[in-house]
Protein backbone atom coordinates (compact mmCIF):
# COMPACT_ATOMS: atom_id res chain seq x y z
CA UNK A 1 0.00 0.00 0.00
CA UNK A 2 1.10 3.66 -0.76
CA UNK A 3 1.55 6.71 1.41
CA UNK A 4 -0.75 9.56 0.77
CA UNK A 5 2.36 11.16 -1.36
CA UNK A 6 2.70 8.23 -3.40
CA UNK A 7 -1.17 7.72 -3.96
CA UNK A 8 -1.37 11.42 -4.97
CA UNK A 9 2.02 10.84 -7.27
CA UNK A 10 0.04 7.94 -9.25
CA UNK A 11 -2.93 10.07 -9.59
CA UNK A 12 -0.57 12.88 -11.05
CA UNK A 13 1.37 10.56 -13.24
CA UNK A 14 -2.00 9.05 -14.69
CA UNK A 15 -3.44 12.51 -15.17
CA UNK A 16 -0.61 13.63 -17.18
CA UNK A 17 -0.46 9.85 -18.90
CA UNK A 18 -3.88 10.33 -20.25
CA UNK A 19 -2.97 14.14 -21.31
CA UNK A 20 -5.19 16.24 -18.26
CA UNK A 21 -4.45 19.42 -17.09
CA UNK A 22 -4.73 19.61 -13.26
CA UNK A 23 -7.80 22.41 -13.75
CA UNK A 24 -9.47 20.05 -16.30
CA UNK A 25 -9.61 17.04 -13.46
CA UNK A 26 -10.81 19.12 -10.75
CA UNK A 27 -13.45 20.76 -13.03
CA UNK A 28 -14.88 16.92 -13.61
CA UNK A 29 -14.19 16.14 -9.88
CA UNK A 30 -16.14 19.15 -8.93
CA UNK A 31 -13.52 20.36 -6.78
CA UNK A 32 -11.02 23.15 -6.36
CA UNK A 33 -7.46 22.79 -8.21
CA UNK A 34 -5.93 23.95 -4.99
CA UNK A 35 -7.78 20.85 -4.04
CA UNK A 36 -6.78 18.53 -6.11
CA UNK A 37 -3.07 20.05 -5.93
CA UNK A 38 -3.18 19.03 -2.34
CA UNK A 39 -4.31 15.61 -3.18
CA UNK A 40 -1.49 15.16 -6.29
CA UNK A 41 1.48 16.89 -2.94
CA UNK A 42 -0.22 14.48 -0.50
CA UNK A 43 -0.99 17.00 1.87
CA UNK A 44 -4.89 15.78 2.24
CA UNK A 45 -6.56 12.95 2.76
CA UNK A 46 -8.79 10.86 0.46
CA UNK A 47 -12.42 9.56 0.68
CA UNK A 48 -13.09 5.87 -0.80
CA UNK A 49 -15.44 7.39 -3.00
CA UNK A 50 -13.50 10.31 -4.13
CA UNK A 51 -10.65 7.40 -5.09
CA UNK A 52 -13.07 5.95 -7.04
CA UNK A 53 -14.21 8.77 -9.06
CA UNK A 54 -10.80 10.05 -9.66
CA UNK A 55 -9.72 6.35 -10.86
CA UNK A 56 -13.09 6.77 -13.26
CA UNK A 57 -12.31 9.77 -14.75
CA UNK A 58 -8.56 8.52 -15.40
CA UNK A 59 -9.55 5.44 -16.96
CA UNK A 60 -7.98 3.32 -14.29
CA UNK A 61 -8.58 1.28 -11.38
CA UNK A 62 -8.53 2.08 -7.92
CA UNK A 63 -5.56 -0.28 -6.44
CA UNK A 64 -3.25 1.00 -9.43
CA UNK A 65 -3.28 4.13 -7.84
CA UNK A 66 -3.15 3.15 -4.65
CA UNK A 67 -0.12 1.09 -5.78
CA UNK A 68 1.33 4.13 -6.11
CA UNK A 69 3.91 5.58 -8.99
CA UNK A 70 6.24 2.62 -10.11
CA UNK A 71 8.68 1.92 -7.76
CA UNK A 72 7.46 3.49 -4.35
CA UNK A 73 6.68 1.51 -1.15
CA UNK A 74 5.29 2.62 2.14
CA UNK A 75 2.98 1.93 4.80
CA UNK A 76 -0.69 1.69 4.92
CA UNK A 77 -2.59 5.39 4.41
CA UNK A 78 -5.68 4.16 2.19
CA UNK A 79 -7.53 1.12 3.08
CA UNK A 80 -7.70 -0.93 -0.50
CA UNK A 81 -10.63 -1.16 -1.98
CA UNK A 82 -12.40 -2.96 -5.18
CA UNK A 83 -10.73 -3.29 -8.17
CA UNK A 84 -14.11 -1.19 -9.83
CA UNK A 85 -16.62 0.50 -8.54
CA UNK A 86 -19.78 -2.52 -7.35
CA UNK A 87 -16.69 -5.24 -7.65
CA UNK A 88 -16.66 -7.97 -5.21
CA UNK A 89 -13.96 -10.03 -4.54
CA UNK A 90 -15.28 -12.81 -6.35
CA UNK A 91 -17.16 -10.83 -8.83
CA UNK A 92 -20.05 -12.86 -8.30
CA UNK A 93 -23.91 -11.10 -7.18
CA UNK A 94 -24.76 -11.29 -3.39
CA UNK A 95 -21.20 -11.50 -2.44
CA UNK A 96 -21.84 -8.38 -0.09
CA UNK A 97 -23.65 -11.02 1.79
CA UNK A 98 -21.13 -13.39 2.40
CA UNK A 99 -18.67 -12.86 5.01
CA UNK A 100 -16.41 -15.62 5.18
CA UNK A 101 -14.43 -13.72 2.48
CA UNK A 102 -13.03 -11.52 5.39
CA UNK A 103 -9.56 -12.98 5.72
CA UNK A 104 -8.12 -11.01 8.86
CA UNK A 105 -4.27 -11.13 9.95
CA UNK A 106 -4.43 -13.35 13.44
CA UNK A 107 -2.41 -10.59 15.33
CA UNK A 108 -5.23 -7.69 14.41
CA UNK A 109 -7.82 -10.19 15.41
CA UNK A 110 -6.51 -11.26 18.42
CA UNK A 111 -6.46 -7.32 19.04
CA UNK A 112 -9.89 -6.84 18.07
CA UNK A 113 -10.77 -9.41 20.87
CA UNK A 114 -9.07 -7.74 23.40
CA UNK A 115 -9.89 -4.14 22.68
CA UNK A 116 -13.33 -5.26 22.43
CA UNK A 117 -13.10 -6.91 25.75
CA UNK A 118 -11.60 -4.20 27.50
CA UNK A 119 -11.14 -1.29 25.37
CA UNK A 120 -8.12 0.41 23.21
CA UNK A 121 -6.03 2.61 25.92
CA UNK A 122 -6.94 -0.69 28.76
CA UNK A 123 -4.92 -2.84 26.21
CA UNK A 124 -1.40 -3.66 26.48
CA UNK A 125 1.28 -4.76 23.85
CA UNK A 126 1.62 -7.66 25.48
CA UNK A 127 -1.97 -8.71 25.96
CA UNK A 128 -2.37 -8.71 22.14
CA UNK A 129 0.69 -11.48 21.74
CA UNK A 130 -0.84 -13.22 24.38
CA UNK A 131 -4.01 -13.54 22.57
CA UNK A 132 -2.21 -14.21 19.30
CA UNK A 133 -0.24 -17.00 20.71
CA UNK A 134 3.12 -14.80 19.87
CA UNK A 135 5.90 -13.39 21.60
CA UNK A 136 5.73 -9.36 21.66
CA UNK A 137 8.66 -8.99 19.30
CA UNK A 138 6.46 -10.89 16.95
CA UNK A 139 3.60 -8.69 17.13
CA UNK A 140 6.11 -5.88 17.17
CA UNK A 141 7.58 -7.21 13.60
CA UNK A 142 4.29 -6.90 12.27
CA UNK A 143 2.83 -3.46 13.93
CA UNK A 144 5.15 -1.36 15.23
CA UNK A 145 2.93 0.15 17.53
CA UNK A 146 -0.90 -0.35 19.25
CA UNK A 147 -2.06 2.80 17.27
CA UNK A 148 -1.01 0.93 14.46
CA UNK A 149 -3.19 -1.93 15.06
CA UNK A 150 -5.76 -0.05 15.87
CA UNK A 151 -5.57 1.80 12.24
CA UNK A 152 -5.21 -1.58 10.69
CA UNK A 153 -8.36 -2.60 12.17
CA UNK A 154 -10.28 0.49 11.68
CA UNK A 155 -8.65 0.53 7.39
CA UNK A 156 -10.51 -3.08 7.30
CA UNK A 157 -13.68 -1.93 8.57
CA UNK A 158 -13.99 1.07 6.28
CA UNK A 159 -13.01 -1.08 3.06
CA UNK A 160 -15.32 -3.75 4.19
CA UNK A 161 -17.87 -1.55 4.42
CA UNK A 162 -17.31 0.43 1.27
CA UNK A 163 -17.14 -2.35 -1.03
CA UNK A 164 -20.08 -4.21 0.41
CA UNK A 165 -22.27 -0.85 0.20
CA UNK A 166 -20.99 -0.22 -3.40
CA UNK A 167 -21.71 -3.81 -4.80
CA UNK A 168 -25.09 -3.66 -2.80
CA UNK A 169 -26.07 -0.54 -4.57
CA UNK A 170 -25.34 -1.72 -8.22
CA UNK A 171 -27.15 -4.92 -8.11
CA UNK A 172 -30.33 -2.44 -7.47
CA UNK A 173 -33.09 -2.98 -9.99
CA UNK A 174 -34.09 0.87 -9.43
CA UNK A 175 -32.83 4.07 -7.64
CA UNK A 176 -35.13 2.83 -4.70
CA UNK A 177 -34.23 -1.07 -4.49
CA UNK A 178 -30.38 0.29 -4.48
CA UNK A 179 -30.58 2.43 -1.86
CA UNK A 180 -32.27 -0.04 0.25
CA UNK A 181 -29.96 -2.53 -0.31
CA UNK A 182 -27.26 -0.31 0.75
CA UNK A 183 -29.01 0.30 4.07
CA UNK A 184 -28.93 -3.59 3.95
CA UNK A 185 -25.46 -3.77 3.76
CA UNK A 186 -24.36 -1.51 6.15
CA UNK A 187 -26.86 -3.05 8.86
CA UNK A 188 -25.85 -6.78 8.13
CA UNK A 189 -22.17 -5.73 8.20
CA UNK A 190 -22.41 -4.29 11.90
CA UNK A 191 -24.97 -7.05 12.73
CA UNK A 192 -22.49 -9.64 11.62
CA UNK A 193 -19.17 -7.70 12.04
CA UNK A 194 -20.01 -6.09 15.99
CA UNK A 195 -16.42 -6.61 16.80
CA UNK A 196 -15.47 -4.50 14.41
CA UNK A 197 -17.88 -2.27 14.05
CA UNK A 198 -17.85 -1.61 17.87
CA UNK A 199 -13.93 -0.36 17.68
CA UNK A 200 -14.82 1.70 14.86
CA UNK A 201 -17.42 3.61 16.63
CA UNK A 202 -15.20 3.50 20.44
CA UNK A 203 -11.86 4.32 19.72
CA UNK A 204 -11.52 6.78 17.14
CA UNK A 205 -11.32 9.11 19.64
CA UNK A 206 -7.59 7.21 20.46
CA UNK A 207 -6.12 8.36 17.15
CA UNK A 208 -3.59 11.24 16.39
CA UNK A 209 -5.15 14.11 14.85
CA UNK A 210 -3.86 12.84 11.42
CA UNK A 211 -5.19 9.48 11.37
CA UNK A 212 -8.22 10.96 13.13
CA UNK A 213 -8.73 13.48 10.16
CA UNK A 214 -7.91 10.44 7.39
CA UNK A 215 -10.30 7.90 9.03
CA UNK A 216 -13.34 10.25 9.64
CA UNK A 217 -13.14 11.52 5.67
CA UNK A 218 -13.21 7.64 4.93
CA UNK A 219 -16.43 7.39 7.16
CA UNK A 220 -18.38 9.80 5.44
CA UNK A 221 -17.51 8.71 2.57
CA UNK A 222 -19.71 6.16 3.23
CA UNK A 223 -22.34 8.32 4.34
CA UNK A 224 -21.88 10.21 1.48
CA UNK A 225 -22.89 7.65 -0.79
CA UNK A 226 -26.15 7.17 1.22
CA UNK A 227 -26.96 10.46 0.45
CA UNK A 228 -25.79 10.88 -3.20
CA UNK A 229 -28.48 7.88 -3.80
CA UNK A 230 -30.55 8.94 -1.68
CA UNK A 231 -30.56 11.69 -4.30
CA UNK A 232 -31.02 9.83 -7.09
CA UNK A 233 -34.43 8.61 -5.62
CA UNK A 234 -35.53 12.05 -4.59
CA UNK A 235 -34.74 13.51 -8.14
CA UNK A 236 -37.45 10.94 -9.65
CA UNK A 237 -40.02 11.31 -7.11
CA UNK A 238 -39.46 8.42 -5.13
CA UNK A 239 -38.78 10.16 -1.76
CA UNK A 240 -40.81 12.35 -0.15
CA UNK A 241 -39.28 14.01 2.99
CA UNK A 242 -38.94 17.04 4.73
CA UNK A 243 -35.16 17.31 5.76
CA UNK A 244 -33.45 14.28 3.98
CA UNK A 245 -29.62 15.09 5.29
CA UNK A 246 -31.42 14.47 9.25
CA UNK A 247 -32.94 11.71 8.25
CA UNK A 248 -29.95 10.17 6.35
CA UNK A 249 -28.11 10.15 9.37
CA UNK A 250 -30.68 9.28 11.46
CA UNK A 251 -30.30 6.02 9.14
CA UNK A 252 -27.05 5.52 9.53
CA UNK A 253 -26.89 6.08 13.21
CA UNK A 254 -29.53 3.54 13.33
CA UNK A 255 -27.57 0.73 11.44
CA UNK A 256 -23.96 1.92 13.51
CA UNK A 257 -25.37 1.49 16.59
CA UNK A 258 -26.97 -2.46 16.01
CA UNK A 259 -23.90 -3.63 17.88
CA UNK A 260 -25.10 -2.13 21.06
CA UNK A 261 -28.27 -4.21 21.53
CA UNK A 262 -27.87 -7.04 18.12
CA UNK A 263 -27.24 -10.78 19.47
CA UNK A 264 -26.58 -13.32 17.12
CA UNK A 265 -28.33 -15.67 19.45
CA UNK A 266 -31.53 -13.44 19.39
CA UNK A 267 -35.38 -14.58 18.09
CA UNK A 268 -34.10 -12.93 14.64
CA UNK A 269 -30.67 -13.30 12.34
CA UNK A 270 -29.06 -10.85 11.19
CA UNK A 271 -30.24 -10.59 8.11
CA UNK A 272 -33.72 -10.50 9.02
CA UNK A 273 -32.69 -7.64 10.99
CA UNK A 274 -30.91 -5.82 8.03
CA UNK A 275 -33.80 -6.54 6.08
CA UNK A 276 -36.18 -5.15 8.00
CA UNK A 277 -33.83 -2.41 8.80
CA UNK A 278 -34.09 -1.53 4.84
CA UNK A 279 -37.45 -0.95 4.85
CA UNK A 280 -37.86 0.94 7.85
CA UNK A 281 -35.48 3.25 6.13
CA UNK A 282 -37.68 3.44 2.82
CA UNK A 283 -40.57 4.71 5.18
CA UNK A 284 -38.17 7.29 7.18
CA UNK A 285 -37.65 8.48 3.83
CA UNK A 286 -40.98 8.45 2.91
CA UNK A 287 -41.00 6.07 -0.57
CA UNK A 288 -44.23 5.85 -1.79
CA UNK A 289 -44.62 2.86 -3.79
CA UNK A 290 -47.10 3.27 -7.17
CA UNK A 291 -49.99 2.83 -6.68
CA UNK A 292 -51.85 -0.44 -7.62
CA UNK A 293 -54.33 0.46 -10.96
CA UNK A 294 -58.12 0.12 -9.70
CA UNK A 295 -59.98 -2.79 -11.51
CA UNK A 296 -62.61 -1.58 -14.15
CA UNK A 297 -66.04 -0.95 -12.83
CA UNK A 298 -67.99 -3.34 -15.68
CA UNK A 299 -70.58 -1.93 -17.32
CA UNK A 300 -74.15 -2.20 -16.95
CA UNK A 301 -75.71 -5.59 -18.47
CA UNK A 302 -77.93 -4.10 -21.49
CA UNK A 303 -79.65 -7.59 -21.47
CA UNK A 304 -80.86 -7.31 -18.01
CA UNK A 305 -81.98 -3.69 -18.33
CA UNK A 306 -84.19 -4.92 -21.58
CA UNK A 307 -85.80 -8.11 -19.24
CA UNK A 308 -86.85 -5.27 -16.82
CA UNK A 309 -88.55 -3.71 -19.19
Amino acid sequence: MAELKDVGGAIRARRQEVGLSLRALAGRLGVSPATLSAVENGRTPLTVTRLHRIAELLDTTAPDLLSGPAGSSGSAAIPQVPASRGATPEGRRGAWRDFSTISIDPVLEAAARVFVRQGFHATSMREVATEAHLSVAGVYHHHPSKERLLVSLLDLTLAEIGWRVEAARVEGRDPVDSFARMVESLALFHAVRADLAFIGASEMRALGPQERTRITGLRDGVQHALDTQAAACLDVGAFEVDDARTTLRAIATMCTSLPSWFRPEGPLDAASVARAYAQYALTLMGHREAPTPSPPVPAPDSSLEADSE
